[in-house]
């Protein structure tokens, strides 16, 4: 396979853009907390970065993209990255280094179980994140991964179509989110707890919003019309949601917050990120809109109703965004944007629709079990919780020894 010098640099900044997109999460996700507890929410994200990175040479790279067995894991041949080199990989990407490729997925394999540790925050233990986050990776991420994104992996062989993440990053972290937070119960004086830096959230938005174009743009693995469509879809689809959600937030508040703003924002960007290279334009308007709408129910009315503490809104944004995206997906794809896609039904094509409901209910389904499994098992070993003196007195003294803002000299 020849080298495509200009493909190879694009996917490279693509990967540098979408790394870039953990430390943005730390910093959305810490101006959230109260301040007690920004630098253990912080380490959330980096605590990702240097665990997956690891797990992604050593095994993770392979049981996505290694040889399929069954349509349910990829196998060992890729292990250590023994084959792992320089030489294009015909089956992902024609054009550029195998080792970019690699790369350029460990980014996506980082960021999917730090937007779990927004259900979490503000009470779990430093040690259970770490160790859970190990074992979802290995055992849930992995395997969905493969079957969206793996060559013979079952649900791409079924024909459900997700660009850049929307089953394997939102639907997975989101429903996983969940899970942990139900199982975790909520924190103490949860009514009071509010963000104590909404700036440095709203710096974290704008920087994720731009890591996001190496996400789904990126996703094309080329320079091509379907990287310009889904630099396009996206930018298009989180102004769109970030527009009606301020209006949401008018009607029901009487104001429209800088928070909102910046939720909308991601909520739309979740929300194009599985369609982002198969839908048009105008279509991303529709998807942004219709996501700041559900995301805005299930953040400010479900969630209150059930009375679950998913903190920082991992569920109501990645969860509800990215199945209402793979849905739309489903309606809107068209092969006029991309050819080696499929038609929605809008444009003639159920059998899309289809295959995205499955993809949609057996991620759920996967993602949600094992999950409880892997929570159950880290509770009983190490335990979860930090204890009532912890959550007092704050995580990032507790357990970090640090204060994000010293006090004297």
């Amino acid at each position: 396979m020849t080298i495509n010098g200009a493909d190879t640099v694009f996917v490279i900044i693509a990967t540098i853009l979408v790394f870039l997109m953990t430390p943005a999460l730390a910093l959305f996700y810490g101006g959230l907390v109260r301040r007690k507890n920004v630098l253990s929410t912080t380490m959330h994200s980096y605590g990702a970065i240097v665990l997956v990175s690891l797990q992604w040479i050593i095994l993770g790279y392979t049981l996505v993209f290694g040889t399929d067995n069954s349509g349910i894991i990829g196998g060992l041949n890729f292990l250590g990255l023994d084959g792992v080199g320089f030489e294009a990989n015909a089956d992902y990407a024609a054009t550029i280094p195998h080792q970019a490729f690699m790369l350029f997925q460990m980014m996506f394999a980082v960021i999917t179980p730090a937007l779990i540790s927004g259900a979490f925050a503000e009470r779990m233990k430093f040690s259970a994140m770490m160790l859970f986050t190990l074992l979802w990776t290995t055992f849930v991420y992995d395997p969905i991964a493969h079957w969206v994104w793996g060559v013979g992996g079952w649900l791409r062989t079924l024909g459900a179509l997700d660009f850049a993440g929307g089953n394997v990053v939102h639907i997975s972290s989101g429903i996983s989110a969940l899970v942990v937070a139900l199982i975790l119960g909520k924190r103490k004086y949860v009514k009071h707890a509010k963000p104590h830096n909404v700036t440095i959230t709203v710096l974290g938005a704008g920087l994720l919003w731009v890591g996001w174009f190496g996400f789904n743009a990126g996703s094309a693995l080329a320079i091509n019309d379907v990287a310009l469509n889904a630099f396009i879809t996206t930018n298009t689809a989180a102004a769109a949601c970030a527009a009606v959600w301020m209006i949401l937030e008018r009607i029901r508040f009487g104001k429209s917050s800088a928070v909102g703003l910046a939720t909308g924002a991601v909520a739309g960007l979740v929300a194009i990120t599985p369609g982002a290279g198969f839908v048009t334009p105008m279509a991303a308007i529709i998807i942004g809109a219709v996501a700041a709408i559900i995301c805005f129910i299930a953040i400010y009315y479900v969630k209150e109703k059930l009375g679950y503490d998913d903190a920082l809104d991992a569920f109501g944004c990645h969860g509800i965004g990215g199945i209402w995206g793979a849905i739309a997906t489903g309606l809107f794809a068209t092969t006029k944007v991309n050819s080696a896609g499929a038609d929605g039904l809008f444009y003639g094509g159920a059998k899309l629709l289809g295959a995205q409901f499955i993809a949609v209910i057996a991620t759920i389904a996967f993602a949600g079990i094992v999950t409880f499994i892997i929570v159950k098992i880290v509770d009983k070993t190490i335990g979860l919780r930090v204890s009532t003196e912890v959550e007092d007195i704050g995580l990032d003294t507790m357990l970090h020894g640090n204060e994000a803002y010293e006090t004297g000299v």
